[in-house]
């Protein structure tokens, strides 16, 4: 795997399927070393803008990769042209099972049998979505954060992922300028995403309970933990009805959590308040100096 990465990464495209908030953000950190992304979306709108982001933000980005150099970005407009000849496909659809289980079905007959597998949900351990995978140990998690802010990702067997190929493929990230963790083990969450679930739910609990308002938990949350942001702030970021999606997942898996916080974000995804993608969640972005 070693050899296949080293001498098929440049030659091979690799696809990102989901244009959107992570999709566009993963396929600008896969363009910093020269090479060809696909993009694959149905909503030609989110397409657009996934492009025009990777536009502007690519030369800064590769500007801080060592040995960076500008790749290409193109739209694929079906899923077998995203995946034709591509050495890694990239799943970063929304957080829905039957959702991913069928597309890892379709990847499994449509992408080329060498072709590494991989989803980047956060809250789905891929051993859930594999079962009309055949070729399993192809198949991992690779949870991305937020990059270019923030390099982070995660990489996670489905219990028959080949060792070597996560290794070789934590060292592909390195080389484009991110920082991979592997987990020891699956978890529902993996690491630091289980840890932050936590926070983001007591945040919510102390909000709905009317203990405080949004902005002040934020407020003191960054001069305690010294951030530049808070829980509120960076769930808008991330979009509610995501925070939401992930939330009912993690309550599916462990019954006893609070019922509070799903509330309260069912309420403000009524209001369309979705967060910055919206003009509106906890805060308002509707102002250019909000």
């Amino acid at each position: 795997m070693a050899d296949f990465l080293t001498e098929k990464v440049p030659e091979r495209p690799a696809a990102i399927l989901g244009a959107g908030t992570m999709g566009s953000r993963i396929a600008l950190m896969l363009a910093t070393r020269g090479g060809t992304v696909r993009l694959f979306d149905r909503q030609e709108e989110t397409t657009r803008k996934a492009i025009a982001y990777v536009g502007q933000h690519l030369p800064d980005v590769v500007a801080s990769v060592e040995g960076g150099k500008a790749g290409h970005v193109d739209i694929a407009t079906t899923l077998e042209d995203a995946v034709k000849d591509a050495w890694l496909v990239i799943e970063a659809l929304p957080e829905k099972q039957d959702l991913k289980t069928d597309i890892f079905g379709q990847l499994d007959q449509l992408a080329p049998a060498d072709a590494i597998l991989a989803t980047n949900s956060s809250s789905f351990p891929s051993s859930q979505i594999v079962g009309k995978v055949t070729k399993k140990n192809r198949v991992l998690n690779t949870h991305f954060m937020m990059p270019p802010e923030k390099r982070a990702v995660e990489l996670m067997s489905c219990g028959e992922t080949d060792t070597a190929l996560m290794e070789d493929l934590a060292r592909y990230f390195s080389e484009v300028g991110l920082s991979p963790y592997i987990a020891r083990k699956e978890s529902i969450g993996f690491i630091e995403t289980r840890i932050w679930a936590a926070i983001k739910r007591e945040a919510l609990c102390v909000a709905a309970e009317g203990v405080a308002d949004p902005e002040t938990i934020d407020r003191l949350y960054c001069e305690t933990q010294g951030t530049t942001a808070g829980p509120f702030r960076l769930m808008d970021q991330v979009g509610l009805d995501i925070v939401l999606q992930i939330e009912e997942h993690y309550a599916a898996a462990f019954p006893h959590l609070p019922e509070a916080p799903r509330t309260l974000l069912r309420r403000m995804i009524a209001e369309h308040r979705l967060g910055v993608k919206s003009g509106r969640g906890f805060y308002d972005y509707s102002k250019a100096t909000s």
